[in-house]
């Protein structure tokens, strides 16, 4: 862990955004090693204690923001690693929220592990109630990757009627992962037996430099928990029983992606929303926010153009 920040110090230093206090010098150290400094924008961290957690948010500030990106980020992952996302964010004029997920990042909470998927939500609802806090512009448009989708997708069918809600954005959006009849038959076994199996990491992006620097990247957990495959054994029938929505999306999925069974994913989301835009990227793999230079330009062309057409 660089000496500069330590996440446990860091976290309990912190303040809730609204209340615009000073940060500590941990603050700065960590948006340089992670590269969240952006020319032109303003940021800020601060802490929320929601659903039994200390969960660290960050907002960006564009000089003359007009609407506002809620951030939600995959597993394993934490905000440091989504600066093109936010970067392109910032160029439209929006501001941006997100947070680390509890036992992700900077947040408390075992690593990578989560009780019940409800718990999300509940961490996703404090985000937008720092939205409302902070008085941000609407419209929120919401971006999702992974898990952050499955977080979202969730929030959406729960609560059909949000119009402060503007475009809705999915990135490899997770409802069920690949081979998930085999997941879900090693997970039965495996829970009996241990709480927890090494992680491998995948090449899961044709950036060759993101797929070296994810392994040295501090905050990155280590091992999966069994507890959290339980929990999306429970959540995913919830998902695929619930009733339709009239919401509409924007998809971008690779056609590489070797994370998620996205086929089953796609044909779910447009049963269960009344529109799907969805941009098929030929070559990408799985994590779309962090892939190669050439693949990054069409997804952010696409994002870009939903917003032209939208008004």
């Amino acid at each position: 862990m660089p000496e500069a920040f330590q996440p446990d110090s860091l976290r309990v230093q912190l303040r809730p955004l609204a209340a615009a206090q000073a940060e500590p010098p941990e603050a700065q150290a960590y948006r340089q090693f992670f590269r969240l400094n952006f020319p032109g924008a303003t940021s800020q961290l601060g802490r929320m204690d929601v659903g039994g957690y200390e969960v660290v948010t960050q907002l960006w500030l564009p000089p003359a923001p007009k609407a506002t990106l809620v951030l939600q980020h995959g597993y394993y992952d934490h905000m440091g690693l989504y600066g093109h996302v936010i970067a392109w964010a910032l160029d439209r004029g929006f501001a941006v929220l997100a947070c680390d997920l509890p036992g992700h990042g900077l947040s408390s909470g075992t690593r990578a592990s989560i009780g019940e998927f409800s718990e999300y939500q509940t961490v996703f609802q404090g985000l937008l109630n720092e939205a409302v806090g902070l008085d941000l512009p609407q419209p929120w448009h919401l971006c999702g990757q992974s898990t952050g989708g499955a977080i979202i997708i969730d929030f959406l069918l729960s609560n059909p009627q949000r119009p402060e809600v503007g475009q809705v954005l999915l990135l490899a959006p997770l409802v069920r992962p690949r081979a998930w009849g085999w997941s879900k038959l090693s997970y039965r076994v495996m829970r009996h037996f241990v709480t927890q199996i090494p992680r491998r990491f995948s090449p899961n992006s044709n950036d060759a430099e993101f797929l070296a620097w994810i392994q040295t990247d501090p905050l990155q957990p280590l091992s999966l928990p069994t507890a959290w495959v339980g929990a999306l054994s429970r959540w995913v029938p919830q998902i695929e029983q619930a009733a339709a929505s009239e919401r509409r999306l924007v998809i971008v999925q690779g056609d590489a992606d070797m994370t998620v069974d996205w086929r089953h994913n796609l044909e779910v989301l447009r049963a269960k929303f009344s529109a799907v835009e969805v941009l098929m990227l030929d070559g990408g793999r799985h994590h779309l926010a962090n892939e190669s230079a050439e693949i990054r330009a069409r997804l952010f062309a696409f994002l870009t153009q939903q917003f032209v057409t939208a008004n």
